[in-house]
């Protein structure tokens, strides 16, 4: 067994106890030093305090939404109530409008809408537009809590503009990003397939819970409503859209008056575009026409069965001098007309073209 030299051993002892304090001896640690002065952080710049005056203006106006959902219970055959959502929304006036994305609230059977200073209130859905992604709920919150946002413009938006968001992310209390407008005229697709047009392209951070939220430029004023983000994580990757405010102010008065949104047709069906493109027929096909409707009205010839033989009806090919090649462009076309008025449609009837004046009607 080998043998250890004491006096080595106390030697390598001093040599690590020296390492571990001797710091200490040759600069003793004075305990009743002074604090150091605060050095003072002298004057914001005027974009960050434009950014602050946002926030304080504008945060009063923005809610959490928390959709709740009637599911049986594991062990039981209870229904039970379990959260099926959050996302964010904004006061739209002072009765108690809410205006948020259709996709927070679709799956609802109950919605709870929690205010700037932390009250609740039950929620009630007046009316939404699945198509454009855009719900309104009504809550009956004092007064003093509703404060609505300025309405900005998006038809004179810049790209490369500074935007804000606003909104509840991951169900934290309320938090501000910022960011550019990177791109203008995007187009997503709604949940129920449908194309948004005209949708803001912007890298202001929105993530999970932002849905709903609103799009401010350095004003304060809403210019979109925040729907999208791109990312496969589901993570914010950059590249976040939102519904512009044109749209918005369009169909939130219809969804107030009426619950849905008034929408203009021609009193016709038409053949689903995936036949039409088996046949190899460009534009869109009428299959039917409503009797005594616009379009029979105006001479439109639906497709019918002679003798055996199927009979093409008129093939629209251009509405109100736009291009169509599908339902989804009819419908975007329409949308800038009201029920009532009469648009030109373009159509090929037994290979030559043809122009028809037909007068909207509402679509049911």
């Amino acid at each position: 067994m080998p043998r250890f030299n004491p006096f080595i051993i106390l030697l390598l002892i001093a040599v690590g106890l020296w390492l571990v304090f001797g710091e200490s001896f040759r600069h003793p640690v004075n305990y009743n030093a002074e604090p150091r002065a605060v050095t003072a952080r002298g004057d914001l710049a005027s974009d960050e305090l434009n950014t602050i005056e946002v926030f304080r203006n504008t945060s009063p106006s923005v809610v959490f939404i928390t959709s709740i959902a009637l599911r049986r219970g594991l062990f039981s055959l209870n229904a039970v109530e379990i959260p099926a959502g959050t996302g964010s929304g904004f006061v739209w006036d002072e009765d108690g409008r809410v205006v948020t994305n259709y996709h927070v609230i679709s799956d609802a059977n109950r919605v709870q809408v929690t205010m700037a200073d932390q009250s609740t209130y039950k929620a009630v859905l007046i009316g939404a537009e699945p198509d454009k992604d855009l719900a309104v709920l009504q809550v009956s919150a004092p007064r003093h809590l509703l404060r609505p946002i300025p309405i900005g413009a998006a038809g004179d938006l810049l790209v490369g503009q500074k935007v804000f968001a606003i909104g509840n992310p991951f169900g934290l209390d309320q938090t501000m990003t910022s960011g550019i407008i990177s791109a203008l005229n995007r187009e997503i697709t709604a949940v129920t397939g449908r194309t948004i047009r005209g949708v803001i392209q912007t890298d202001a951070a929105i993530n999970p819970g932002n849905s709903g939220g609103p799009l401010l430029d350095s004003a304060g004023r809403l210019i979109g409503v925040n729907t999208a983000i791109y990312s496969p994580s589901g993570a914010y990757a950059g590249i976040g859209f939102a519904v512009p405010v044109e749209e918005v102010n369009r169909v939130i008065p219809e969804l107030i008056k009426h619950g849905r949104v008034i929408k203009p047709g021609i009193g016709a069906s038409l053949v689903d575009e995936r036949i039409t493109r088996q046949l190899g027929i460009e534009g869109i096909l009428i299959r039917e026409v409503e009797a005594g409707g616009p379009a029979q009205r105006a001479g439109l010839r639906p497709t019918r069965q002679s003798a055996g033989e199927l009979v093409l009806g008129d093939i629209i090919v251009a509405v109100a001098g736009k291009k169509v090649d599908s339902y989804d462009d009819i419908r975007s076309v329409l949308e800038a007309f009201r029920v009532g008025d009469t648009v030109e449609l373009s159509c090929i009837r037994d290979g030559q073209t043809i122009t028809v004046a037909v007068e909207l009607t509402a679509v049911p």
